[in-house]
């Protein structure tokens, strides 16, 4: 039994996907690259960035991961979540 009817995994796929890009539009916007911003979130490495911004499989950005780009960023978290077009 589904307990959300009209959510289902490719839903919560796409909602990863539009994350991701909303994370790579942010990041480029603000001139990082993404080794630069893995470092600066804990990362040794551009590729955790890359999975995620891609979605490559299934990889994605959690909460704690979203709160520090904002950080880094200087943006509010809410455009990695929604876009930047957020009231």
């Amino acid at each position: 039994m589904n307990i959300f009817p009209d959510i289902n995994q490719q839903s919560i796929d796409n909602f990863y996907i539009q994350v991701g890009k909303n994370v790579k539009r942010s990041r480029e916007k603000a001139g990082f690259s993404q080794l630069e911003l893995a470092i600066s979130i804990g990362h040794k490495s551009a590729s955790f960035l890359s999975n995620c911004e891609s979605y490559k499989n299934k990889e994605h950005f959690n909460l704690e991961h979203l709160f520090l780009i904002a950080n880094v960023l200087n943006i509010n978290i809410c455009e990695l979540i929604v876009g930047q077009n957020h009231q």
